[in-house]
């Protein structure tokens, strides 16, 4: 059975300012996301769902649906504030989606298959999806799941701020734990991340999550459960986040759950922010000099 590959689209693109999603970086106006499906496609996934927010459903599937048209198929999931909640309703002044964990949920009904799971702004590749796909061809299964796992150093944005999950790995490669770094950056010669009690500094080695996860159909159960516990939890918290980490941890410490974590020779690159995007383009630019990419991915 071929891999489904999911791309999380719905967020909010704050940081940046614009729909990130849809800005176009390549020659011919290629977005990132075109060049991770275009990856995963010569790696051999056959169908990807895209995560979007109803609200631009119409000109996002404008933008997609004619040049992938015979070349993948293609799903689309809204992630509904309400969604998943059972008999709970959000409270009315909440604003901020539920986070990755609950965009992934909102994708039961549409995948049915082993599945990995992306962001839409990273440009993870050739690489990463390789791996990916062989592992979940040929190693997943309700007990084993796996992450692509990236360099902190490499991954940084020299404009800001970023969030990653920093991971904690055995001698077998495989995850002990991840967290959740909402606010890491460099500071003079050292990378630090911030949480209340202060600054903690982090090494440039570690391994940390971009978000690029090899996941089981059996993930999606579970995480409904899981889901409902933290929105219990959590209701008059505004701004508490439902991310793929917590299901992670919960895979590996309480479901006897093993997770790979797959280093990638790739290099990563994103627009956290807007002064990211010429850095993005250059790295495109050197990748179709080289042959890695055509000058027109879709022609």
């Amino acid at each position: 059975m071929k891999p489904t590959l999911l791309i999380l689209a719905a967020g909010m693109a704050s940081r940046y300012g614009s729909m990130k999603q849809t800005e176009g970086f390549g020659p011919s106006g290629e977005t990132i996301m075109d060049y991770s499906i275009y990856d995963a496609i010569r790696a051999g996934f056959d169908k990807v769902v895209f995560i979007i927010r109803e609200d631009f459903a119409e000109s996002f599937k404008a933008t997609f649906e004619p040049k992938l048209k015979g070349k993948i198929k293609t799903g689309y999931v809204y992630q509904e504030m309400n969604a998943f909640l059972g008999t709970l309703t959000a409270p009315a002044e909440r604003t901020k989606p539920w986070g990755t964990g609950h965009a992934v949920l909102c994708a039961k009904d549409a995948v049915n298959e082993p599945f990995a799971v992306i962001n839409a702004d990273d440009f993870y590749g050739r690489d990463a999806f390789m791996k990916a796909a062989g592992f979940l061809i040929n190693k997943c299964n309700e007990k084993n799941y796996s992450i692509i796992g990236y360099e902190l150093e490499k991954t940084l944005s020299d404009h800001g701020s970023v969030s990653r999950g920093v991971c904690q790995v055995d001698d077998n490669n495989n995850l002990v734990s991840i967290k959740e770094r909402t606010k890491i950056y460099k500071e003079n010669n050292n990378i630090v991340y911030e949480e209340e009690d202060g600054k903690h500094m982090v090494s440039p080695g570690a391994s940390v999550s971009m978000n690029f996860w090899c996941f089981h159909p059996s993930l999606f159960s579970i995480t409904e459960n899981l889901f409902l516990e933290f929105v219990k939890e959590n209701m008059t918290n505004l701004k508490a986040e439902f991310f793929i980490p917590i299901i992670a941890e919960d895979f590996v410490k309480n479901r006897d759950g093993q997770i790979n974590v797959i280093p990638t020779s790739s290099k990563w690159f994103g627009v956290t922010y807007k002064e990211d995007a010429p850095v993005v383009k250059d790295c495109v630019d050197k990748l179709i000099a080289d042959g890695e990419y055509p000058a027109s991915l879709w022609a």
